[in-house]
């Protein structure tokens, strides 16, 4: 993000919940998140288009905020996530932690004050390389406490509504980088490509998931190239 942000005006908004946001008790639902991307977007932009760029949960909100407002997107790039159940990721069998995550109150209470310890399991296989400690720091401190947890947690309890949004959409006119890395792959594509007209493809390798720290260098190249005009 740093590369990028010496070459463009960058923003990178803390989803609904998380990070410095507030503790939002509803809201979690595409139609609310693709709002909050919209309102960031009102503050922070001319009337320029924006290139909206997702990862793991940011996903689903950047591709439904380009399907529904096209005017707003100039370019998209997603990476390691899943589209609901679109066609084309049937052989990706989710991790044990969604159904986890999605089981009301007790993941927040079986967590709470041991953030450390159950992060580091999800930053030790998310990376091949370990997190910078800098990076580690923050991911600890956005997700430490009860309430943090209960935001972080309705974002996978919201799956089963969101995927039916996903469900809706029929077609993709803005232009499309899907990056596969090493976990998700390129199921994410194969779900895009039925509905996108204009879909670029490329892959990480000797990477995990969490593609900007795992391996920046490749990552901010791949940026560089898509989002030139």
């Amino acid at each position: 993000m740093r590369a990028l942000a010496s070459e463009h005006h960058v923003v990178a908004p803390d989803l609904r919940g998380l990070g410095a946001t507030t503790r939002a008790t509803s809201g979690y639902d595409l139609d609310t998140l693709v709002a909050d991307v919209l309102a960031v977007l009102d503050v922070h932009t001319t009337k320029e288009p924006a290139i909206l760029i997702g990862l793991d949960l940011g996903v689903p909100i950047a591709f439904l905020t380009a399907a529904r407002h096209p005017a707003r997107v100039k370019k998209l790039v997603v990476m390691e996530s899943l589209l609901g159940g679109l066609p084309g990721a049937e052989a990706f069998r989710p991790p044990w932690w969604f159904a986890f995550h999605a089981i009301p109150d007790m993941p927040e209470a079986v967590i709470s004050g041991h953030e450390e310890a159950y992060l580091d399991h999800f930053f030790a296989i998310g990376t091949k390389r370990g997190l910078p400690a800098e990076a580690r720091t923050a991911f600890l401190e956005a997700y430490r406490g009860r309430d943090a947890l209960r935001c972080a947690f309705a974002h996978y309890r919201a799956l089963p509504e969101n995927a039916r949004l996903l469900a809706k959409v029929e077609r993709l006119t803005v232009p499309t980088l899907a990056i596969a890395g090493g976990v998700v792959g390129d199921a994410l594509a194969r779900q895009i490509a039925p509905l996108c007209d204009h879909l670029v493809t490329a892959r990480i390798t000797d990477a995990a998931h969490i593609l900007p720290e795992d391996q920046p260098e490749a990552l901010t190249a791949l940026l560089r190239g898509f989002v030139r005009p």
